[in-house]
């Protein structure tokens, strides 16, 4: 494992874990609600979400435990906030699209998210290069789920 420690990828791995789990429960992509909404013909199939998402966890617990594994003790806390405060938000999303129907809500908070990873993104590259460039996929997905969720949110002023 290197520089990374297994106990700090423990404890990261059980962060993402977390999110994904939250997020998971918060969604429900089979609901009359969401089969009504009118989608853009570029959205990927319902089970290519699953396949996206299983590595992108894993590679934000890797690259989580990276930065942290090589930080020092001063920049360690505010790593750990960050990271928490992005798993929070990456987590927030699914309840906000899928059970309160809101995806203008939701897509105000992908834009937070974005800013979320954008700021990770930086503070890991600072500590471990490695690190910060494993989250540029996760951006890049978050990125395009704006795209979508904006999309979505266009078609349907009223949902």
């Amino acid at each position: 494992m290197g520089r990374t420690s297994k106990k700090t990828l423990t404890g990261t791995a059980l962060a993402v874990t977390a999110a994904a789990v939250a997020g998971g429960l918060g969604t429900d992509p089979r609901s009359s609600w969401y089969h009504r909404l009118r989608k853009p013909s570029w959205q990927p199939p319902r089970q290519a979400y699953g396949l996206v998402w299983t590595p992108l966890y894993a590679t934000i617990a890797y690259a989580s435990a990276r930065a942290l594994s090589v930080g020092d003790e001063r920049s360690r806390p505010a790593l750990r906030r960050a990271l928490a405060a992005n798993l929070a938000l990456n987590a927030a999303w699914p309840p906000l699209f899928f059970r309160a129907r809101n995806p203008r809500l939701a897509l105000a908070e992908l834009v937070a998210l974005n800013a979320s990873n954008v700021l990770l993104t930086r503070r890991f590259l600072r500590q471990d290069r490695a690190a910060g460039l494993l989250l540029l996929p996760y951006t890049g997905w978050t990125l395009f789920a704006t795209a979508l969720n904006a999309s979505i949110a266009r078609r349907n002023p009223r949902a």
